[in-house]
């Protein structure tokens, strides 16, 4: 999920779509939300590690 918003990211800079520049930014966002979630021990999604 990090790694896909950073594509978005980079791929929305590159062509000038703020679709793909905001999509990036959440999708990044929720990726590090779920990172740092799944680190702490807590069960996402029915699954104990998020990766």
């Amino acid at each position: 999920m990090i790694i896909l918003g950073i594509i978005l990211l980079i791929v929305g800079f590159l062509t000038g779509i703020s679709t793909l520049w905001t999509i990036g930014i959440v999708a990044l966002v929720i990726g590090a939300i779920l990172w740092i979630l799944g680190t702490a021990g807590h069960a996402i999604g029915g699954r104990r590690h998020y990766w």
